[in-house]
C-alpha cells in the first residue's frame, strides 16, 4: 500500500506562514498523507527534482523581499544555469500571504510561481495571493484555495483504498511527547552564556547586551511613552552601519507565566526532555535546552500573550468534552465562523492566555504533550538602530514606542517586547539577547552626495545613526524633516538635531502637525522645499529616504516629491512617475515602512 508524501515548504518572517503550512500539514494527515513541514532554507534544495508534491507557502517582507528563512532558497532558485526543465516531474502549488496596503503585495509569491513554470514545474492550479486586507482576513481566500488544492490532490493521489480520512474532531499525535525529570538536573545552565569571541551573534546564539541606558523623551503629558534605550556591546564582534537593525527576542511576563502554569496545572520547576513522535519531524527545537524547565518555557519559548489563530481553536476542539465550549471551538475553526472569531480575538486584540481562561474544561483537559502544537515560538522584534558606531562605540541605541492601548476588554492591551524593555532597570545588571541584522536602508558612499530623509516619530531612528555616522565621516550633505505632534512633547533628539544645525552638519525642517489650528505634516514640509529638493535631486544626484509609519506618510511624501518634479522639472504626471521609479531602480529612493 503506497502513502503519498506531500511537502509543505514556508518562507516566513512573523510566523503566519509557518502557522499556515503547519495547517496543510495537518490537512494532509488527516487524508493519510505522508507529510514534510520545513522551512525553504533547512530543506535540501537538491531534493526538490524528485518531490512528486510540493506546497510552497510565502510572505512577502519589506520591499518585496523574500522572508529571512527562505533566502538561501532564493538565490539558488534563480540560478541562471538551472535547466528548464529542471521540475519537470513535481507537482506543486504557490500561496502567497499578503497585505495589499503595501505596494508590492504578494511579490514573493507571484515570482516564485513564474520561475517554477519557468523551470517545467507542473502548477495544480493558479497561484493563491491571501490579503490581510480582505474582510475575513487572509482565510477569505485560503480556505476556498484550499478547497481547491485538494480537490486537484486526491484526483491525483487517492487515499489507500479502505483507509477513511481522519475526522476533524479526532486528535492527531502530538509533534513531540515531554518525558518529565524525576529531579532537576545539576547546576542547569538555561540561561545566555556568552558566545565565543570569535562568533557574530545569531538568533540562535544572541549576545547578551547590559542594558546601560533607558529613558523617556516623551513629555511626561504626552499619551505615548517613548524610550531612549541602550545597549552595551563590547566584546560583542557585532558590526553595523547606518540602516540595519537589532532583533530582539522578548519573555513573557512574570505574572502570565505564573497564570499559565496554574490554568494547566504545570509546575513551573519540573524539568523535561522532548522525543519527537515521527522521524520526519525537524530536530528537537534549537532554542530549547535539553533538559529543559516548564518555567524556560513557558517564559522564553511559549508565545502565551499573542492574539491566537484560527488554528488554535481547531486544535483546542479536540480536546473539548463540554458542550458548550466545544460548540464556540467548533464555530471559531469553521470558515463560517471566521466573523466570530475576528470579534472575539483579532478586534478586541485577546491573547492565548485569555482564551484559554475563557475554555476553563477544554483547559483542564489539555495535554501538556500539545503544548508546542498550540503555541507558536515567540518571534523576534525587529528595531531600527538610532545610533552610529562611530560616535558611540561599543553601543546600540533604540528608540522605543511603548505599545499600549485600550480595547472593548477591560484590561490595556499591551505590547510584549515594547513593556519588557521599557521596564528594565539600567542600575540593575539587566542583559537583554540581541543581533543585529541589515536593514533595507543603504546610504551612498560618496562624500559629496547630498542625502535628504524624511523620518517622522520613531521613524527618524535609522536617519539618526546615518546623520551621526556622516557627520563624523565629514559628509555635511545631509536634509532631515522630522515630524511630530507637538515641538514640546515629542520632539525627539532636538538638541542633537540643534547642536549638528549648529555646527553645519545637517539642514532640518519640522512639522509639528498639533501645534497649531491645521495640521501640518513632513509632507506640507517636503513640498515647501520645493527648490532646495529639485536642486539636490536633479543637479547633484541626492538620494532620498522615507521611514516611519506606513498609514498616509509614504504616499503623501511621494506625491509631493512628484508634485516637486512636475513644478520644477516641467514634467508632466507621466514623467514625475518614471523619475521617481527611476530613483527607485537605482537606489536613490529608499523606504522603510511599518504598519
Amino acid at each position: 500500500m503506497s502513502i503519498h508524501t506531500l511537502v509543505v515548504l514556508y518562507g516566513s518572517q512573523t510566523g503566519t506562514s509557518q502557522d499556515t503550512a503547519e495547517r496543510i500539514g495537518r490537512q494532509a494527515q488527516r487524508r493519510r498523507m505522508r507529510v514534510k513541514v520545513e522551512a525553504l532554507d533547512t530543506y535540501n534544495v537538491a531534493n526538490l527534482i524528485s518531490e512528486p508534491l510540493v506546497v510552497f507557502v510565502c510572505a512577502t517582507t519589506g520591499q518585496g523581499d523574500p522572508p529571512d528563512n527562505m533566502k538561501k532558497f532564493w538565490r539558488f532558485l534563480f540560478r541562471k544555469s538551472l535547466p528548464a526543465d529542471s521540475l519537470c516531474r513535481v507537482h506543486c502549488a504557490v500561496l502567497g500571504l499578503g497585505d495589499s496596503s503595501y505596494p508590492k503585495f504578494n511579490f514573493v509569491a507571484k515570482k516564485l510561481y513564474k520561475r517554477l513554470l519557468q523551470l517545467g514545474a507542473n502548477m495544480l492550479q493558479p497561484v493563491g495571493l491571501a490579503d490581510d486586507q480582505h474582510d475575513l482576513g487572509a482565510d477569505g481566500v485560503i480556505d476556498p484555495w484550499l478547497i481547491l488544492f485538494w480537490q486537484k490532490t486526491l484526483c491525483l493521489y487517492p487515499p489507500p483504498a479502505g483507509l477513511a480520512p481522519i475526522r476533524e474532531e479526532e486528535k492527531l499525535p502530538p509533534r513531540y511527547v515531554f518525558h518529565f525529570l524525576d529531579e532537576a538536573p545539576d547546576k542547569q545552565v538555561e540561561h545566555l552564556q556568552t558566545p565565543d569571541n570569535k562568533a557574530f551573534p545569531t538568533s540562535l546564539h544572541p549576545f547578551p547586551a547590559q542594558v546601560v541606558f533607558n529613558q523617556r523623551v516623551t513629555d511626561l503629558s504626552h499619551f505615548q511613552d517613548v524610550r531612549h534605550i541602550e545597549f552595551d556591546i563590547t566584546g560583542s564582534n557585532i558590526q553595523y552601519s547606518a540602516g540595519d537593525v537589532v532583533m530582539i527576542r522578548p519573555c513573557n511576563a512574570a505574572d502570565d507565566v505564573e497564570q499559565f502554569c496554574q490554568l494547566l496545572g504545570l509546575d513551573p520547576e519540573l524539568y523535561f526532555t522532548l522525543n519527537p513522535t515521527d522521524s520526519s519531524t525537524a530536530a528537537v527545537f534549537a532554542r530549547l535546552p535539553q533538559p529543559c524547565s516548564i518555567r524556560f518555557l513557558v517564559e522564553q519559548f511559549l508565545d502565551i500573550s499573542a492574539v491566537p489563530r484560527r488554528s488554535f481553536f481547531e486544535l483546542l476542539a479536540t480536546f473539548s468534552t463540554n458542550e458548550l465550549e466545544r460548540e464556540k471551538l467548533l464555530e471559531f475553526s469553521s470558515a463560517q465562523g471566521q466573523d466570530a472569531l475576528h470579534s472575539y480575538c483579532n478586534r478586541p486584540r485577546r491573547t492565548a492566555l485569555e482564551a484559554l481562561a475563557d475554555f476553563p474544561h477544554t483547559t483542564a483537559e489539555l495535554s501538556v504533550d500539545y503544548l508546542l502544537d498550540l503555541f507558536p515560538e515567540i518571534q523576534p522584534r525587529s528595531f531600527s538602530i538610532a545610533s552610529s558606531l562611530l560616535a558611540h562605540p561599543n553601543r546600540i541605541q533604540i528608540l522605543l514606542a511603548v505599545v499600549k492601548y485600550k480595547t472593548t476588554l477591560h484590561k490595556p492591551r499591551k505590547g510584549l517586547c515594547s513593556t519588557w524593555l521599557a521596564s528594565l532597570d539600567p542600575s540593575k545588571e539587566i542583559f537583554v539577547p540581541l543581533w543585529v541584522k541589515k536593514g533595507s536602508l543603504s546610504f551612498p558612499q560618496d562624500p559629496d552626495t547630498p542625502v535628504i530623509m524624511v523620518g517622522p516619530g520613531t521613524g527618524v531612528a535609522p536617519f539618526r545613526s546615518a546623520i551621526q555616522l556622516r557627520a563624523t565621516q565629514g559628509k555635511m550633505a545631509n536634509v532631515l524633516f522630522f515630524g511630530c505632534r507637538s515641538e514640546s512633547k515629542d520632539f525627539y533628539c532636538r538638541s542633537e538635531w540643534e547642536e549638528k544645525v549648529q555646527a553645519g552638519q545637517m539642514i532640518l525642517f519640522t512639522a509639528f502637525s498639533r501645534d497649531q489650528e491645521d495640521k501640518i505634516y513632513v509632507q506640507h514640509r517636503v513640498k515647501e522645499q520645493s527648490k532646495l529638493l529639485w536642486d539636490l535631486i536633479a543637479k547633484r544626484n541626492a538620494f532620498f529616504y522615507i521611514a516611519g509609519n506606513a498609514k498616509q506618510m509614504p504616499t503623501g511624501v511621494c506625491d509631493a516629491l512628484k508634485g516637486i518634479f512636475e513644478k520644477e522639472g516641467g514634467m508632466s504626471e507621466d514623467q514625475a512617475q518614471e523619475m521617481l521609479d527611476a530613483m527607485e531602480k537605482a537606489g536613490r529612493f529608499q523606504s522603510e515602512t511599518w504598519s
